[in-house]
């Protein structure tokens, strides 16, 4: 993965999942790749983070328990100019085509269902980010 890791490397990813464990053991394989870990356990926080930080992608939990949804959201991100570039990939539980086909329709870069291989979304992440150079 030394390809991965320089081109990830120092990219801010922002991690949007109301469940703390998987928030951190996404921001653990993203330091491990070399990216740097923002984290959001709602989408209000999220929405502050990408304002302020900057991020260069979004990882979001499409089932937010409290205030925005994860397909807010992105449709939030998208319709502002000033974050409309940010990539977000949705990674969700939610595995109906009609989810999927929604998340893509809002904007969202990937649509990951839940459970996933880690190896695999930091390629998806390496992917989205080679595209959006």
């Amino acid at each position: 993965m030394g390809g991965a890791a320089s081109s990830l490397a120092g990219r801010k990813v922002l991690v949007v999942d109301d469940e703390p464990y998987i928030v951190k053991i996404l921001s653990f394989k993203l330091r491990l790749s070399g990216m740097i870990p923002l984290e959001a356990n709602g989408g209000e926080e999220a929405l502050r983070l990408v304002r302020e930080e900057s991020p260069d992608l979004v990882l979001l939990d499409v089932s937010l328990s409290r205030g925005l949804t994860g397909l807010d959201l992105c449709r939030i991100l998208k319709e502002n100019p000033a974050t409309s570039a940010v990539p977000v990939i949705m990674l969700t539980a939610r595995s109906l085509a009609s989810d999927r086909e929604q998340g893509l329709a809002l904007g969202a870069s990937a649509y990951i269902t839940k459970p996933f291989s880690t190896r695999s979304l930091i390629q998806e992440i390496e992917q989205v980010l080679a595209r959006t150079v």
